[in-house]
């Protein structure tokens, strides 16, 4: 089953902004866009929720460094994307 993706004004801004600061994973985020649509709990995604203070939202990882921390709403055919920040990982 695949899902139509809802952007609000504020994600698209949002991530429009961030690629342009990391054109490099433009590619694997598109793909990861595209996973999402077809299947929202694809291990690839690893989504899970978060705690804590943002106990209302969940990560996708992009790929190893990066992820995208956003309020994340599934229906039976649709999915809203809230972004609410693209994180870049710094290994120590």
């Amino acid at each position: 089953m695949s899902y139509l993706l809802i952007y609000p004004d504020s994600y698209i801004k949002r991530a429009k902004k961030f690629l342009r600061k990391h054109p490099e994973i433009h590619k694997q985020y598109q793909k990861t866009l595209e996973l999402l649509e077809l299947d929202p709990y694809h291990p690839s995604l690893r989504l899970h929720s978060l705690s804590g203070r943002l106990k209302n939202l969940s990560s996708i990882s992009i790929n190893m460094s990066y992820r995208i921390t956003l309020e994340l709403e599934i229906s039976d055919k649709e999915i809203v994307l809230t972004l609410v920040s693209m994180i870049k990982f710094i290994k120590n």
